[in-house]
């Protein structure tokens, strides 16, 4: 009887260790799912947004609460901001549109030049090719001007006035960015609404402003929503020479041979060249970009950090 006790207490204890054991490991399965608060008032070019309001608040945590957990797109689009960010905030400057729309680039495309959406959208600001060519855009089968950096910054300017000019508001004319004018003025007619946040939209459109502002508020402090970025991580700008050309490229691989560059170098330089070749009947002036030799190897670069808030090595 006692052998029989000891038996059942010995495996009494390694059931309890067992259990203890499985409860440690769930535990070190699992990580503290963080929930980020914010602010019940944002600004937005100026305009105080009101997160007090239940659907906007509700709306906004949605948005936040998904960028916080979109690690790689969203640390992507921090690192190449420090490399678009200065190209493309002088333009909105001169321009004279708030400096906040740099946001709705970063939520159309994470900042990739060469993005396409499956609504054949092209480009940083993700410009449709009827659009592009309303505001002034080349786009062919050759030349894409949608994928031109400072181009398409300046043909989303003229489309963002023009927009403000029509509603006064600029929260406003961030929801038309991505529904169009027609169908945000058709909406604030049919619904009575002053403003595009009181409008019942499509899925897409209603989350829109709401993610720009996410962004934005990601973009004021990335290590609060667990983004610790360093400055070398960081893309930095690329320094470029500008060749001028206004006649026929028949092998632009050779040009690129010709600058000292390989043909993908250039492609990555000059994302807007769409084919083999430039042709240029017309006699039209392009500016190719040839980057600077140094800046095409990484260890090479001075590391500097557009934003200090978005790096936790600040100098």
């Amino acid at each position: 009887m006692k052998l029989r006790h000891c038996f059942i207490v010995a495996l009494s204890v390694l059931s309890s260790s067992w259990a203890f054991s499985e409860t440690a490991t769930a535990q070190k399965e699992f990580s503290d799912v963080v929930i980020p608060e914010f602010p019940l008032q944002m600004k937005f070019a100026g305009e105080t947004v009101d997160l007090d309001r239940l659907d906007m608040y509700e709306r906004f945590d949605r948005e936040l609460t998904t960028l916080c957990y979109m690690h790689s797109s969203t640390s992507l689009a921090i690192k190449r901001a420090n490399r678009y960010f200065p190209i493309m905030a002088p333009i909105l400057k001169e321009e004279g549109i708030p400096s906040d729309f740099l946001y709705l680039a970063v939520i159309e495309s994470t900042l990739n030049p060469r993005a396409v959406s499956p609504a054949k959208a092209m480009g940083i600001w993700q410009i449709m090719p009827r659009t592009g060519r309303e505001y002034g855009l080349e786009v062919n089968d050759d030349i894409d001007e949608r994928c031109h950096v400072e181009k398409s910054t300046r043909a989303a300017c003229r489309y963002l006035k023009e927009a403000y000019a029509k509603y006064g508001s600029w929260t406003t004319v961030a929801a038309s960015y991505n529904a169009g004018m027609g169908r945000i003025s058709s909406e604030l007619e049919k619904q009575l609404a002053d403003h595009s946040f009181d409008l019942w939209l499509n899925e897409e459109t209603s989350r829109y402003v709401f993610r720009i502002l996410a962004m934005k508020e990601i973009f004021s402090s990335p290590s609060k929503y667990g983004y610790k970025l360093k400055t070398r991580q960081l893309y930095q700008p690329v320094r470029y020479t500008e060749v001028r050309v206004d006649t026929t490229i028949n092998n632009l691989a050779l040009f690129a041979q010709s600058q000292g560059i390989s043909y993908a170098q250039l492609k990555e330089a000059n994302p807007w060249l769409r084919a083999r070749t430039m042709p240029d009947k017309s006699r039209k002036v392009y500016y190719i970009k040839i980057p600077q030799k140094e800046d095409l190897f990484y260890t090479k670069r001075k590391f500097t950090a557009y934003r200090k808030e978005w790096v936790i090595d600040k100098k």
